[in-house]
């Protein structure tokens, strides 16, 4: 009687453990998939995160690019000064206010 008592209860801890088992199974299946949603959620984040440091962390410009920049604007200075000179030339000329000079033909 004993050992019938015994194999019932070892049957029934057979029973729910594997009952457990099965349930742990599907919860870890879930989680997983869990997991990999999470995941490219997380990579999407990054990588915006990624694209936006390099809109906003400024940059430290390098020596060539300063010159380049002060060269062009060096460059449109001058050629404003040109033409602000001819126009004053051509205007003075045109009333008559610098005396003795004129236009070429």
């Amino acid at each position: 009687k004993e050992n019938e008592i015994e194999k019932a209860t070892k049957e029934q801890d057979v029973k729910y453990k594997v009952k457990e088992s099965t349930e742990l199974d599907a919860t870890a299946a879930e989680t997983g998939t869990d997991r990999s949603g999470v995941q490219a959620e997380l990579d999407a984040v990054l990588e915006y995160l990624t694209k936006i440091e390099g809109d906003c962390i400024a940059k430290a410009e390098t020596h060539e690019e300063r010159k380049a920049r002060f060269e062009a604007e060096l460059a449109g200075c001058k050629e404003a000064l040109r033409i602000l000179e001819e126009e004053t030339a051509a205007s003075l000329i045109q009333r008559g206010v610098l005396r003795g000079v004129r236009r070429h033909a």
